[in-house]
């Protein structure tokens, strides 16, 4: 061996030992998909864990602030939006959903409705809608094995 070989074989070996670190293909299980679209296990939102059948129950009722409920404007299971300015929520990422719920709650998110519909909501409530609507089938399209 030179002494050019001696050089480059410690990068060589502490590549292959980053790279066999990085191949494990077990996903940590907070991660793992299950079946039929599991409530999630976390939330980047720091909220608390959603309840799916409260979220529904929440969905439909009336908010004192604007006497409308989820379901009222962004339709059955958040996903016929009774106007065309109006997202889809069903089926959208929990995460998201946490997420865009507390700017509205919290001023950092600004709409007639909404903001006046969050205001009142608690951590536990948007982590219940956010559980709910994201476990819904609405048809929502990634692009995910677009360039298959």
């Amino acid at each position: 061996m030179t002494i050019r070989n001696f050089a480059i074989a410690p990068a060589l070996l502490a590549t292959a030992l980053v790279l066999s670190a990085c191949s494990g293909s077990e996903a940590p299980a907070e991660h793992a998909e299950a079946p039929g679209h599991a409530a999630p296990t976390s939330s980047s939102a720091g909220l608390p864990d959603g309840n799916i059948a409260a979220g529904e129950k929440l969905a439909s009722t009336k908010g004192e602030a604007t006497g409308q409920s989820c379901v009222d404007c962004h339709g059955a299971e958040g996903t016929a939006p009774i106007d065309p300015t109006y997202p889809t929520i069903g089926g959208q990422y929990a995460d998201y959903i946490g997420h865009s719920l507390q700017a509205y709650r919290n001023g950092d998110r600004q709409h007639a409705l909404m903001s006046s519909q969050a205001k009142a909501l608690t951590d536990q409530q948007i982590a219940d809608l956010a559980a709910y609507f994201g476990t819904r089938d609405s048809g929502l399209v990634t692009l995910h094995g677009a360039h298959d």
